[in-house]
């Protein structure tokens, strides 16, 4: 990669000279040539096996055969790819292996894509994070819940993806975000807290989030989030994806639950979106990852805000969420994270803000493989990044 960069800088001085010595009788220069931002990606993403940590390598050889990881994996350190890797099947039935660009359900790795969109709408001041639900939706049962309670899992709010288990007869059609905001006017199931209250994960306020996105805008959330932020941040093998609008969502990553013998069959809890739903490639979030680095999705200041502890959830406050980011706050080492697990998929997006590394792993085989991480972030020279790994003081247990 830096031999390619080094080419591009070489080509650009070449050019100028060439300018600078032309016989021109108005002796005019002509500028280089910019470097787009799709070029700029492509350098960002090159990878050869010659890169390869061979730790690392060793390390994901192991988590594949001995705790049953099956996916995909990237890991970059200091804005270089540092390894990039597939293992196993991406439909086991179908014997078809992974490749480094399948797509795949990012669960609930799609709420902090989803947080970056409510935020993109505060800095155009199209929106607030004081605003309620019921500014956008009036007859909407629990007043009070602001935007940044839903970014926060402050609201109080039932969870869809229980109350509707007994209401939703049609369970090959995909719910929409909307049905799920009418159902709850009018089921008016019992909410879990007050608003602002006490910290509880929850699927219906990042439901509700994309559901605000799209009344405030006029365009679907899967429109909006491809213009305003996958396309911005090089994203271009992502997409929101509903059962609500497919038939059979198109991807040929199929979820497995546990064992291969179980392959998680689609229904209508596929068809919100928001809270999950967003396909994406390892290297479209590393591209993602990037994009935010150097602040062309949110102003760095509002994409700070998105990493302060907004609820504090274990550990003495070791472990937190801000907007659409689980915290992590090891003594002068804070780290933002999501994890994610649908249907038979599960996932895990790390970035080390301070170091400037990152650790994406996807797969489509809902095990426990992404709870044996230690020897990676040891690897790596990284906190240990396991709730269980810690006291409820926070001190590190070396376990």
């Amino acid at each position: 990669m830096r031999i390619f960069v080094q080419t591009l800088v070489v080509s650009f001085l070449i050019v100028v000279l060439q300018a600078c010595g032309s016989a021109d009788e108005k002796k005019t220069i002509r500028k280089p040539k910019q470097i787009s931002q799709a070029e700029l990606d492509s350098v960002a993403l090159l990878y050869a096996d010659s890169q390869r940590n061979e730790r690392i390598h060793d390390f994901m050889v192991k988590l594949h055969k001995n705790a049953g990881f099956n996916g995909n994996v990237l890991v970059a350190q200091d804005d270089e790819i540092i390894y990039l890797n597939s293992f196993g099947w991406a439909n086991y039935l179908l014997k078809d292996s992974l490749d480094i660009n399948s797509k795949f359900e990012l669960a609930s790795v799609s709420k902090p894509l989803t947080a970056m969109g409510v935020l993109k709408l505060v800095e155009k001041g199209e929106l607030t994070l004081t605003q309620t639900v019921n500014d956008f939706f009036p007859e909407f049962p629990y007043p009070d819940i602001t935007i940044k309670q839903l970014l926060s899992h402050r609201s109080g709010l039932p969870n869809y993806l229980y109350f509707t288990e007994n209401i939703w007869k049609e369970r090959n059609i995909g719910m929409k975000n909307q049905e799920v905001i009418d159902m709850l006017i009018e089921h008016k199931p019992n909410r879990y807290g007050s608003p602002d209250g006490r910290f509880q994960y929850n699927n219906t306020n990042y439901l509700t989030l994309a559901a605000i996105i799209e009344k405030v805008t006029g365009k679907d959330f899967a429109v909006y989030m491809k213009e305003e932020i996958f396309d911005p941040a090089g994203m271009h093998n992502t997409a929101v994806l509903s059962k609500a609008v497919y038939e059979k969502i198109p991807t040929d990553v199929i979820g497995h639950d546990r064992a291969w013998r179980y392959s998680v069959v689609q229904n209508f809890l596929d068809g919100p979106v928001g809270d999950k739903g967003i396909y994406s490639t390892v290297k479209d979030l590393y591209l993602f990852d990037r994009a935010l680095n150097e602040g062309r999705i949110v102003d760095s200041a509002l994409l700070d805000s998105s990493y302060h502890t907004s609820s504090e959830v274990s550990h003495n406050g070791l472990f937190g969420y801000g907007y659409g980011w689980r915290t992590f706050n090891p003594e002068n080492n804070p780290i933002v994270y999501h994890t994610g697990w649908w249907h038979g998929f599960k996932s895990l997006f790390v970035r080390d803000i301070t170091q400037n590394k990152t650790i994406i792993l996807l797969t489509n085989m809902a095990n426990a493989s992404l709870s044996h991480l230690d020897e990676l972030y040891k690897i790596l020279d990284m906190p240990v990044l396991r709730r269980n790994a810690y006291d409820g003081t926070g001190r590190y247990l070396n376990n």
